[in-house]
């Protein structure tokens, strides 16, 4: 029996935007993600001017919050 080698293949974030109870994540495969802030007390106490100041990181494999000390891998939120 043969099996094929796996790699595994990068998700990577392109863009986030909120609700007033869910953060969403556009995956450059085109895909989109919606989680509940309730997975993340610090996004959820955080102010929208807060929330808008995030950035990619490693070319999208997280995102980061300067401001609030938050890091979130985007292969965690699926």
């Amino acid at each position: 029996m043969n099996t094929l080698a796996h790699k595994p293949i990068a998700v990577l974030a392109t863009k986030v935007w909120f609700t007033n109870d869910m953060l969403y994540v556009l995956l450059q495969d085109g895909r989109e993600i919606g989680v509940p802030l309730l997975w993340f007390p610090r996004l959820r106490k955080a102010t929208k001017e807060q929330l808008s100041s995030w950035r990619l990181v490693g070319n999208g494999i997280g995102i980061h919050w300067d401001n609030i000390d938050e890091d979130i891998s985007v292969s965690a939120l699926l």
